[in-house]
């Protein structure tokens, strides 16, 4: 029988296989464009903001009210997420581009993950298992290849190097506090649920970053988001905040 664990990787290595011959694919037709990577930031732009109210809601279950430890890291993670979407905007700023709508598969996580959250928290956290290891030394040097665009710099791709993960190994640090939670079976399930769930949810949202041809697109819309005093936030934002 495999077990929780092995089940989870499983899901991890499936996604991540896809995932890179996503960017494998993206590399055969010559790299990153810069209507390419405006449209991988602005997805993860839209897509991170207001990270940390999904792990602080998860963190308040009364699941976790035995399993504090757990708790506790999910709060840390919050705030170690919280700013990382003024990341992805600051790079697009230094670009020279303005950050597009919200995708619509990014409408569609919030509006799902949102609510199912509140009562089943694992779910939410088998689908941030997924975000944070689809980088691994696997595919980093594909990444790297990708980052030598000639309009990328060290000033625009703070995002994507630090979801490398290098420096910062939150999937690996997520599935060791999950593995020490001493979870319940039904804990597990749904985390494994997720998982297969955010894997569809984020590689829908990769292919229509890198893909022109993708059925997403057909849902875009030309209403900006950004409002004024959030543009000043990006504009002003500095690594240094995190």
């Amino acid at each position: 029988m495999v077990n929780d664990l092995q089940r989870l990787n499983d899901v991890i290595l499936k996604a991540r296989e896809r995932f890179t011959n996503l960017l494998s694919s993206k590399k055969s037709q010559g790299g990153f464009s810069i209507e390419s990577y405006q449209r991988y930031l602005s997805m993860q732009y839209h897509l991170t903001k207001d990270v940390q109210r999904y792990f602080i809601t998860a963190a308040a279950h009364h699941d976790l009210a035995k399993i504090r430890d757990l708790r506790k890291f999910l709060v840390a993670f919050a705030n170690e997420e919280e700013l990382h979407y003024l990341i992805a905007g600051n790079d697009l700023r230094k670009l020279g581009v303005d950050i597009l709508p919200v995708p619509f598969d990014v409408t569609l996580w919030h509006s799902y993950f949102g609510k199912i959250v509140i009562e089943r928290p694992f779910v939410r956290i088998g689908a941030a298992t997924i975000l944070e290891n689809l980088a691994d030394e696997s595919n980093r040097p594909l990444i790297r290849e990708l980052l030598n665009a000639p309009f990328l710099n060290k000033e625009n791709t703070k995002f994507l190097v630090l979801h490398m993960h290098e420096q910062l190994p939150h999937g690996p640090q997520l599935i060791s506090a999950l593995t020490h939670a001493n979870l319940l079976p039904s804990h597990w399930d749904d985390i494994i649920e997720g998982a297969k769930q955010g894997c569809v949810f984020y590689l829908r949202m990769a292919e229509w970053s890198l893909d022109d041809s993708s059925l997403s697109h057909f849902a875009d819309i030309d209403v900006a988001s950004i409002t004024e005093d959030e543009q000043l936030r990006i504009d002003t934002f500095s690594m240094d905040e995190l």
